[in-house]
């Protein structure tokens, strides 16, 4: 992989960037649909790649690891194959459904032992397995096991946590030197800067992370919940020790107004599911603020879902007939929703790189985020 930084933002810690790897160029700042199953939520491969167009989709050690399990997709060659998707694919490690599953799971040094949320049956995560796991989805870039921790979060279990976290990325980087590539080509490994909303941990985690040397670092453990303020005061803290020269990526990150804050502080990857999962209840988001599509005002409103026509759908159909279908509970309007939603979140990054290398990211930013604080 290789990263390559093409403008810097006079006014903010914002920048632009290339990262290249085996399955293509991803343009950053970039945010990275959610397939956790080899699936974006409703949406064709086709569209995803014609419409809403990301240059790396994200996948999920945890889900795919149960389900269809790791000899599948080993048959299959791979995630890429198996879901017919020919750019880059980012996996989790699999440590925030830890943290998600908290009532199912022991957490201890060696690893962490999980009950299976589809049938009860028990397994073990630990940094060498996570490992071995992600080999066999084989991702261009996979993540260091680690233990996101709660919101709020005691500052002695949060500081024994971000040590155990550190111990298991050793564990992680001495197993990946003994676990050749399963495909032919490379993958890259991030780790992963916790230490909760402590400032103190957070530059301890970050300095330790830094000095692994790796070729990209993520920062986990926000958005848990934790207020915007916090979150955007912690990422300052690690943005300014992380290598400026290797791409930052911030997991789980969040709303519209969350990313262009953090791509501020100097954040080059994101990705969330709130832009499919909030389709599916009726919210969109758009350029001017948020729309409640399940709401009767638009019951008889014929004026396109959104007049940017950024996706095909904003402008084929109407608010009121996208209402129509989330009234009788039709799946085409969750289908339109979600294209509509991605569409508007990869606008959002590509705008903000133009905006970016232009030299007016600032004055731009500062709009759109009180445009789009807006409910319509």
């Amino acid at each position: 992989m290789k990263f390559q930084r093409v403008a810097q933002d006079k006014q903010s810690k914002a920048r632009a960037g290339t990262i290249t790897t085996d399955h293509g160029t991803i343009e950053t700042p970039i945010f990275m649909p959610v397939g956790t199953v080899g699936s974006v939520k409703g949406v064709h491969q086709r569209e995803l790649k014609n419409d809403i167009n990301p240059d790396i989709i994200l996948g999920n050690t945890y889900h795919l690891y149960l389900r269809p399990q790791t000899p599948i997709l080993e048959k299959a060659g791979g995630l890429h194959k198996f879901m017919n998707w020919d750019r880059n694919i980012l996996t989790d490690s699999g440590g925030y459904q830890v943290y998600s599953l908290s009532a199912n799971r022991k957490i201890k040094e060696e690893g962490v032992k999980f009950k299976s949320h589809i049938d009860g049956s028990y397994h073990t995560f630990t940094p060498e397995n996570v490992m071995e796991v992600q080999r066999s989805i084989g991702a261009d870039i996979i993540m260091a096991f680690d233990e996101c921790t709660p919101y709020p979060c005691d500052y002695n279990y949060a500081k024994r946590s971000m040590h155990m976290t550190h111990r298991w990325l050793e564990r992680c980087l001495t197993h990946l030197k003994k676990t050749p590539f399963k495909y032919d080509y490379e993958q890259t490994f991030f780790p992963i800067v916790q230490g909760s909303t402590y400032k103190d941990l957070r530059q301890q985690s970050a300095e330790y992370i830094a000095n692994a040397g790796a070729q990209g670092n993520a920062i986990g453990g926000l958005s848990v919940g934790e207020p915007a303020e916090e979150m955007y005061a912690m990422t300052e803290v690690v943005c300014d020790i992380l290598p400026e020269d290797k791409p930052r990526y911030l997991m789980g990150v969040g709303t519209p107004i969350n990313i262009l804050e953090n791509i501020a502080l100097g954040v080059d990857m994101f990705d969330c599911v709130m832009p499919t999962r909030n389709a599916r209840n009726g919210m969109l988001f758009t350029a001017h603020g948020s729309i409640n599509i399940k709401n009767l005002k638009w019951a008889e409103d014929f004026s396109p879902i959104d007049e940017m026509g950024i996706t095909f759908v904003d402008t084929e159909y109407t608010k009121a007939y996208l209402r129509h279908l989330f009234t009788v509970n039709e799946l085409l309007g969750k289908q339109i929703a979600t294209i509509h939603n991605l569409g508007f979140y990869l606008w959002l990054t590509r705008e903000a790189r133009k905006h970016i290398i232009a030299g007016d990211f600032r004055e731009w930013k500062d709009k759109m985020v009180k445009q789009m604080d807006n409910r319509l």
